[in-house]
């Protein structure tokens, strides 16, 4: 299985549970995960990342583009298809606007069309004033799961040495 994370699972790590000075180990497994082909993530949330003028920045511009990845002709496609159908749907126009200017958009049809699986914290909200990554992935048939529960299916361990 492969995964395409989320921006707030960087950010909640960083930031909560798996902090970069008490729990390298998190950063080391998403790293070389990435370089197994398993864990990656959007060129947008890339640039997300970078803004922060942190450690998280700074661990972000190290991994580089095979990590945070570009969006090609099929991710253009799913794209398509995703705005189609958000389009059809009872969504405010505010809501519209600012999910198409998020990676959100991105993220979501690059798992469409590469078949990987979404990663975030984001909970379904069945709101017409919000758009949420899990319930545009549920309409497309795209698992998406915690950030945990992709760490219990890859069976991490995150032990002391």
């Amino acid at each position: 299985m492969a995964y395409l994370l989320d921006s707030n699972v960087f950010i909640q790590a960083k930031n909560e549970h798996y902090g970069m000075d008490f729990c390298p180990g998190f950063w080391d497994w998403l790293a070389a995960s990435n370089v197994a082909g398993v864990v990656a993530s959007v060129s947008l949330v890339g640039q997300e990342l970078k803004t922060g003028h942190d450690q998280l920045a700074q661990w972000s511009a190290q991994q580089g583009n095979k990590f945070f990845i570009e969006p090609d002709t099929s991710v253009f496609s799913a794209m398509r298809r995703i705005g189609a159908w958000l389009t059809a749907q009872q969504f405010t126009a505010a809501a519209l606007n600012k999910f198409a200017e998020s990676a959100d958009h991105i993220l979501i049809a690059h798992a469409l069309a590469k078949e990987m699986t979404v990663v975030t914290h984001e909970k379904r909200a069945n709101s017409q004033k919000r758009i949420k990554i899990p319930d545009v992935c549920n309409q497309f048939g795209v698992e998406c799961l915690t950030p945990f529960e992709m760490l219990r299916v890859e069976k991490v361990r995150l032990v002391l040495s």
